[in-house]
């Protein structure tokens, strides 16, 4: 573990910082957890902000892995740096929204809350933009040190990600994560996905970590295009499966 952390750190030491501090914070939501019964929707406030710093430790290893692939891109450091700032304010304002038991997502009582909101969505949508392009580079440049059913999961992988994360403009437009039914209630434990109703956070999630799943596959796993190709179209048909469930109002788990 400790090699493969030093690795990470000497592709990409922004990222690598970045996440390290991300999951010193996921450490500091579940201490405060245990040590506050601030509530949101139901649920103790801090899951929300450390489920985003899990999320973004993910991220941040994974994109910083791939772009050291990257021939001599001058878009690394700066897209890092951006990553940094704008993941970086939204964690702080779901953690500041936290301790305050007040909604980050979805808050429009009043013209600041609209505002921070607004921005939580750009400072989203640009990281995703930017993950875009770094998965045109891939599908563009030539990467002959690459075994080919690798390289072609980091694309697809790329691909169905930056899908599934704009998949979240979904729940931006209906103001809910809910279909169905109000936000909070029963949902599976720590995830919190409803356990009554639709909900589009799943395939947002399940999509959205394609990042991670389909390279791992394609470096260990499959060992040739065609398998890898089918098992990103196969994960990709699982996401969209989720999102039609969820829309039309049929949670993934049913609970009593």
């Amino acid at each position: 573990m400790l090699t493969f952390l030093e690795e990470i750190r000497n592709r990409n030491e922004i990222l690598f910082w970045f996440g390290t501090v991300c999951f010193l914070f996921v450490l500091v939501c579940l201490l405060l957890m245990w040590a506050t019964d601030i509530k949101v929707l139901g649920i103790n406030a801090w899951i929300k902000p450390l489920k985003f710093s899990l999320s973004t430790v993910f991220y941040c290893g994974a994109m910083a892995w791939y772009m050291h692939y990257l021939p001599d891109s001058g878009f690394v450091k700066p897209f890092s740096w951006a990553v940094v700032w704008l993941l970086g304010f939204e964690i702080v304002y779901i953690a500041i929204q936290a301790g305050r038991g007040e909604l980050s997502h979805f808050n429009l009582s009043s013209g600041f809350y609209s505002a921070m909101y607004s921005m939580m969505a750009l400072a989203a949508t640009l990281v995703t933009i930017g993950t875009a392009y770094i998965g045109i580079l891939f599908f563009t440049g030539s990467f002959p040190d690459l075994p080919n059913p690798y390289l072609w999961s980091i694309r697809l992988g790329i691909f169905i990600f930056v899908i599934f994360s704009f998949e979240g403009f979904v729940m931006g437009s209906k103001l809910t994560h809910t279909i169905g039914g109000p936000d909070g209630g029963s949902g599976i434990p720590f995830l919190n996905w409803s356990t009554k109703f639709g909900d589009p956070r799943i395939a947002h999630f399940v999509g959205m970590h394609a990042l991670q799943v389909l390279p791992l596959l394609g470096f260990y796993v499959f060992r040739s295009v065609p398998s890898v190709c089918t098992v990103a179209i196969l994960y990709g048909l699982l996401s969209v499966q989720l999102l039609l469930q969820a829309l039309a109002g049929k949670p993934f788990i049913s609970g009593q």
